[in-house]
This record gives C-alpha cells, sequence and structure tokens, in this order.
C-alpha cells in the first residue's frame, strides 16, 4: 500500500511538474510507453539536437526509466505511471507536438486533448498496420511516419475506404533499423569455430510460439549443438511469468542457453547466426538491418483487427516470409536443430536478396532521424 501512494505521489509530482513548464516551452513533447521504447525516439532526438537545437520535454510511464533521473541534453523529463495521472496528462495536454508509438489514440481511455496539439504517431515496428493492431489503431492522429510505402498505401486505403479525414503521412523510414545498420555487422558473424547461435525472439499472445509450444521449440536447438538466446516479448513476461519461469527452468544453468530480457535487444540481434521467430516484428528488424536469415514457425496468424482482410491488402509480414527465410511447420519441431544447421550454413547467400528487400520496403534507410527531426520542427513554426 505504501509503495503504491509513493508511486502515485512520484506520478502526481511528474504532472504538475510538466504543467510548471512555461506553454511557449512545450513545443515538442515524446511521450513513451515504457524504458525499451527509447530505441525507437533516440535517432529522431540526436537529429533534432545535432541539426536543429531543439529541445523536448519527455513525458515516461516507465517508473525506472533512466532518462527520469539523468536526463540527456536538450531534455526535460517527467514520470507519469500508467495509471490514472497518465490519463490525466493526456486529457489535459496543451502543447505544439507530441510524438508517441502508443497506438489506439481516442479508442479507449487514452483521448485527445482539447488543446490544439498536432499528434504524430511513430511506428515502433516494420509490420502492417492492419492485422495485428486494432482496426482504428490510427484513425486519430494527425500525422504518421511511415516506414515503407507499405504503410502509406494501407493508410490511404483505409481513409478511402471509410471516408475518413487525410493524414499526413510522412515518407519517414525507421530508426530502430538504422541503429543496427550503423553497426556494420551485416552477414553472418565470424564464428572459429565456436557454435552456431540462434536468437528466439516471437511475439506475444495465445497463438505466441511460446505459448504455444514452449520447450517443443528450444530442445531441439540445444540437442543439435547450438547456442539459443530467447529474447521473450515483455508482454508474455508481464501476462504469463509462471509459464515463462517454467519453460526455461530446465536450461536456466545451461551454457548453452541464455534468457535476454534486456529492454535493448541490440547486443543478441548482432551476435546470433539467423534467428527463431513467428509473428514477431523483430525477424524483419534483424533480417533488413543484419541481412541475415530467418526461420519462420507457422503458427496461427496474430490477429487484432478480424476484418484486416477487407482493406484487399497483405500484410507486409505474411509477403515477407518467403523473402526473409523459411517457413516450418509446428508439426516439424523436432527438426529445427537440423533445419537451423542447414539455414545457418546458407546464410551469406541471403545477403544480397536481404538487402535488397530493404531498399524496396524502407524509405530513407540510415537518415530516418533527420527526416522525422525536419518533419516535426517544421510543425512548431506553423
Amino acid at each position: 500500500m505504501l509503495t503504491a501512494f509513493r508511486r502515485m505521489l512520484r506520478e502526481w509530482s511528474g504532472l504538475q511538474a510538466f504543467k510548471r513548464i512555461p506553454r511557449k516551452e512545450r513545443t515538442l513533447v515524446f511521450y513513451s510507453e515504457g524504458r525499451g521504447y527509447w530505441t525507437y525516439f533516440e535517432p529522431i532526438y540526436k537529429a533534432l539536437q545535432e541539426n536543429h537545437a531543439a529541445p523536448i520535454l519527455y513525458v515516461t510511464s516507465a517508473e525506472d526509466d533512466p532518462l527520469v533521473q539523468t536526463p540527456l541534453a536538450g531534455m526535460r523529463s517527467f514520470y507519469v505511471g500508467e495509471g490514472s495521472v497518465r490519463t490525466l496528462f493526456f486529457s489535459t495536454l496543451d502543447a505544439d507536438v507530441l510524438l508517441m508509438t502508443m497506438p489506439d489514440l481516442q479508442s479507449f481511455h487514452i483521448k485527445r486533448s482539447p488543446f490544439s496539439v498536432h499528434y504524430v504517431y511513430l511506428h515502433h515496428s516494420i509490420v502492417s498496420t492492419h492485422m495485428i493492431y486494432r482496426a482504428a489503431a490510427f484513425d486519430h492522429f494527425d500525422s504518421i511516419l511511415c516506414v515503407g510505402p507499405h504503410h502509406v498505401n494501407e493508410t490511404r486505403t483505409r481513409e478511402q475506404q471509410l471516408g475518413l479525414p487525410k493524414k499526413i503521412l510522412i515518407e519517414h523510414g525507421y530508426g530502430r533499423l538504422d541503429t543496427i545498420l550503423d553497426n556494420g555487422r551485416q552477414g553472418p558473424p565470424e564464428r572459429h569455430g565456436a557454435p552456431i547461435q540462434i536468437l528466439v525472439a516471437p511475439t506475444w499472445g495465445e497463438n505466441g510460439l511460446i505459448e504455444r509450444h514452449g520447450l517443443d521449440v528450444i530442445k531441439p536447438l540445444i540437442d543439435a549443438g547450438l547456442r539459443v538466446v530467447l529474447r521473450p516479448h515483455p508482454r508474455t513476461r508481464k501476462l504469463n511469468p509462471e509459464m515463462l519461469d517454467k519453460m526455461i527452468a530446465p536450461y536456466i544453468d545451461d551454457p548453452r542457453f541464455r534468457l535476454d530480457e534486456n529492454a535493448d535487444a541490440t547486443t543478441s540481434l548482432l551476435e546470433s547466426d539467423i534467428m527463431l521467430s513467428d509473428w514477431s516484428g523483430a525477424a524483419l528488424e534483424f533480417s533488413l538491418g543484419l541481412e541475415r536469415p530467418i526461420i519462420f514457425i507457422d503458427v496461427p496468424r496474430k490477429v487484432l483487427n478480424p476484418k484486416y482482410a477487407a482493406m484487399g491488402i497483405e500484410p507486409i509480414e505474411v509477403q515477407a516470409r518467403e523473402h526473409l527465410g523459411v517457413v516450418v511447420t509446428t508439426d516439424k519441431l523436432a527438426q529445427l536443430g537440423e533445419i537451423a544447421c542447414t539455414v545457418a550454413a546458407e546464410s551469406k547467400k541471403w545477403q544480397t536478396a536481404l538487402k535488397d528487400a530493404r531498399e524496396r520496403w524502407i524509405y530513407n534507410t540510415g537518415k530516418s532521424g533527420e527526416t522525422a527531426a525536419a518533419y516535426l520542427v517544421s510543425l512548431t513554426k506553423q
């Protein structure tokens, strides 16, 4: 009870501190759902500082967000939690521009402010807008920073089908992909006799790979002599912690196995030869950023919009599978070790195709931060 009270007091203090900022200084606000989301904002923040010297107000729902205790240059930060204080923050927001990665604005308890705020959506996945998101997830934003042509096509098609007002669509790109590319680690890593490493990075939900198949995915990989890094989706940890702990218990002390729940997955990505996934957007980041192949397990699609097919556009995450790796049916899980070794051995041949796919599907590779920063600054000057 005392801990909850102290947390509420911190949240309320954060909101009041934000409101004390003079209105003329509330030009550009970033809202972060949690500490793991900074990776999507960071390239934009850097470009804002380096190219425009534009200060930001950073509002976060993560109690352990390091940027609250140690804000970066040009940043003032505020913690508002994820309960009633956050709801009040949104409903009373008076600022020029709000940049956020959280969809479903206006659909539930997070509403648009009555003040004249320009809401900009920043995609935190390469995947399409109409299958794994709720139908109206993006309808109430003023602008959308689009990862690639698929986002533009899907958004315009929905607007036309429903008679919605046209949003401003910016050919942005994907900052996290740029960060991965900046590491210069494209292609298979040098092993020098060390075992192949496979990153198991599924999505969450009742059809997620871990939720449906658990140990049947991990065991054949370890039995084949591979090093396995399991990176569960944060929502799996939040919704099914006991299931996850029970699944990893047999291997928790095995040197061939590692559980990675770090908010920033970059290290695990860079060090892995291949990825095993289902419908996770992380698969597109891995393959397009590192030019390394994916093994997709053919579990049922993750669908939050049951009417997604009415758009008449196949989601990019469905289209991409045949271009990014191999698809394995669930009746072949026992053969995963052998399949993984084969895919890793052929990893080099995938490089050119994956690089070409990146150029077709992603805007402004290597320049997304500068593109977004220039647009956001233009909004503050209107």
